[in-house]
């Protein structure tokens, strides 16, 4: 009888019998190591330098685009035509009257209504130019002057009778736009050869009496000037005469880069009220019709 140990040196166990299915199925330590560590790996990918490197790229490259679109838009905004707003200019005399009785009220504010309706300007003294429909621009200023205001026109191309006594004044926003309606008033279909000078008057540059003393020498024909200087010399001086004074336009229908009128900034529309219009011999020139209010 053989015992269990009695088996032959050169036994070769059946493959079916040592190994069953699963045994075949599972992997070595190190397989399972290199799994494990693999699993690891995919999740730091995220904090790798090159996942890093590559998440910067992409925000860099966002950026990028946002700004390319950014410069697009300016662009496109920049050369597209500009839209020109409705002036309040080209309404009647009626309708400006309200206009402007509605702005001396915010300048005039503590006032009640008794004194305010002394500092209205009449609907009487405010011209009518319904009739011009082309732009309230520089380029037309001229032609507006001699289709729209021709008494305006006639005196403009007169020898004036008194040093600093202008026939006209022309109140704008800022000291820039003065020099360029001073170069448009200049021209000789409006001055003809006997007209006289058209004074620039504004405080960047001048000090008040520079213009103090070149009004007292000086015959102008008109006088284009922001409403701060031209308030000084109306009411702190005797330099700017109105003994001749028949117009005075408001530059309203400009805006500034920021699309703001003369009237639209609070500065300015109070200077011209307060001392401009409200100018004791402007305002009484104004209701007794001798000066007439015209808004360009």
């Amino acid at each position: 009888m053989q015992r269990g140990d009695d088996l032959e040196d050169d036994f070769v166990p059946d493959d079916l019998v040592a190994l069953s299915d699963e045994e075949e199925d599972l992997p070595h330590a190190e397989d399972i190591a290199g799994l494990l560590s693999a699993d690891e790996d995919a999740t730091n990918d995220v904090h790798t330098p090159q996942a890093q490197s590559a998440a910067a790229l992409e925000k860099k490259r966002k950026r990028r685009a946002k700004e390319k679109e950014r410069k697009a838009k300016r662009k496109l905004a920049e050369t597209a035509e500009p839209v020109e707003l409705p002036s309040i200019a080209a309404q009647p005399p009626v309708m400006l009257a309200d206009y402007l009785s509605s702005l001396q009220a915010k300048t005039f504010s503590d006032m009640s209504g008794i004194e305010l309706a002394d500092m209205q300007i009449p609907e009487s003294a405010i011209a009518d130019t319904t009739t011009w429909t082309e732009p309230r621009s520089l380029d037309h200023l001229v032609d507006f002057i001699v289709k729209v205001l021709p008494k305006l026109h006639t005196r403009l191309s007169q020898r004036p009778k008194s040093n600093g006594a202008p026939t006209l004044l022309y109140v704008a926003g800022a000291a820039l736009r003065v020099a360029d309606v001073t170069r448009v008033l200049r021209d000789k279909r409006l001055r003809g050869e006997k007209g006289g000078d058209v004074a620039k008057l504004f405080a960047k540059h001048f000090k008040l009496e520079e213009h103090v003393a070149y009004l007292k020498r000086t015959k102008i024909a008109a006088a284009v000037g922001t409403p701060g200087r031209l308030g000084k010399l109306l009411c702190d001086t005797d330099a700017l005469a109105t003994t001749a004074l028949t117009h005075i336009i408001l530059d309203v229908s400009y805006r500034d880069a920021k699309q703001r009128t003369l009237l639209d900034i609070p500065e300015t529309r109070n200077e011209v009220f307060r001392t401009v219009l409200g100018a004791p011999k402007v305002l009484n020139g104004l209701r007794q019709g001798t000066i007439q209010l015209v808004l360009f």
